[in-house]
């Protein structure tokens, strides 16, 4: 029989996932509402987009919707749930019990599902879907740019197309022979490089790694990678890629790509030491947490020229000081936390989410005619 009540859902706390709470839920706080409202204003009119979302998710709407913020967030509020939606919360044993046989479903906030226990969630009947990330696609995208961008000198010589404009920037323009010679490069722009046939070391080849190594194998790169556990063979086949130690990586690519979540254990994770380590010339691009680069360090290997450029998504405080030292350097492309967006992105994520969760309605015994 469907149930009478609203349908419960237990979603983690994640910044994007508490939109879940906007849409179904009507007891989702006013403050909430208006701090996404404002996040969302320069891409869409986000109270329209909820109006179409509600209607998207009829047999869920009105739904009460439990934010978890850890494990034990989750096991206490976990009674009577019909699905989890989490991300980084485990699913296992203890929270399929906790929640009840009302349980039917967990839905992934991305595609790896180590912290979900399949063999666990089978034995109770419980689905388990996942999700692509399209913001973790436009990361990675950002990443790849930053690196292209780097490795061409964008920033440095873009509109750069008159010999008054190449030569107050230093450059020497000239003019060929064309009956002999091509025209190519008459700015004699020099230094700049192709990532076909480079070494990509990848620092963290979880989602948006991944999504990295995707699109860097169809530039002919070769890809290494680190992380805490090696993965397995079929994966490094997936991706064309093979495991280094950290020193190894560091020593031998000549681009290197963070993508480690914040934490105690990844902060400053690129330091002196490794800024010691690094092949000379090698290009650094951070579109994960600021903080995994130590600022002094790096300040001091772009000055020595021990590193050929570095780019980050974001910086370390936001908005910046507009006379930050680090963007006196020609070889330094820093852009203001845009990797994510726009916010169709995420916004997308969630109505993939919600569509699939309302699409579930008749297998959570939920009545699909609820409006």
């Amino acid at each position: 029989m469907a149930l009478s009540t609203p349908p419960v859902l237990v979603v983690e706390d994640d910044s994007f996932l508490r939109v879940i709470q906007i849409v179904l839920d009507p007891a989702a706080p006013d403050d909430l509402v208006s701090a996404f409202d404002h996040f969302c204003a320069h891409d869409l009119d986000f109270a329209g987009w909820c109006h179409r979302m509600r209607f998207v998710a009829r047999g869920l709407h009105p739904a009460e919707v439990r934010l978890v913020r850890d494990q034990d967030e989750l096991l206490a509020k976990a009674r009577g749930a019909q699905a989890f939606v989490v991300d980084a919360l485990a699913v296992g044993p203890r929270e399929i019990a906790a929640a009840g046989e009302n349980l039917k479903l967990v839905q992934r906030y991305g595609t790896l599902t180590r912290h979900i226990e399949g063999a666990a969630c089978s034995a109770a009947g419980i689905q388990i879907k996942t999700l692509r990330r399209r913001a973790n696609i436009a990361v990675a995208e950002q990443a790849l740019m930053l690196m292209l961008a780097l490795a061409r000198q964008l920033n440095q010589n873009a509109n750069l197309i008159s010999v008054e404009q190449l030569q107050s920037a230093g450059y020497r323009p000239t003019r060929y022979n064309r009956a002999r010679t091509p025209n190519g490069n008459w700015a004699r722009i020099s230094g700049l490089k192709t990532l076909n046939g480079r070494q990509l070391g990848i620092i963290g080849l979880g989602e948006i790694g991944r999504e990295l190594a995707l699109r860097a194998a169809a530039l002919g790169m070769r890809m290494v990678y680190h992380q805490r556990h090696r993965m397995t063979p079929a994966e490094e086949r997936h991706y064309q890629a093979s495991y280094l130690s950290l020193q190894e990586l560091l020593e031998t690519s000549d681009c290197v790509s963070l993508h480690l979540p914040s934490a105690p254990e990844t902060r400053g994770i690129i330091g002196r030491g490794q800024f010691a380590m690094i092949k000379p010339g090698a290009l650094l691009v951070n579109v994960s947490q600021p903080s995994l680069v130590n600022r002094a360090a790096l300040f001091d290997a772009l000055q020595s020229g021990s590193v050929g450029g570095f780019a980050m998504d974001g910086f370390y405080e936001e908005p910046a000081n507009p006379g930050e030292p680090l963007l006196e350097f020609p070889n330094v492309i820093i852009t203001p936390h845009l990797a994510g967006s726009p916010r169709f992105n995420s916004l997308d994520d969630i109505e993939e989410i919600i569509t699939n969760l309302a699409r579930q309605a008749p297998f959570l015994d939920i009545d699909a005619s609820r409006s």
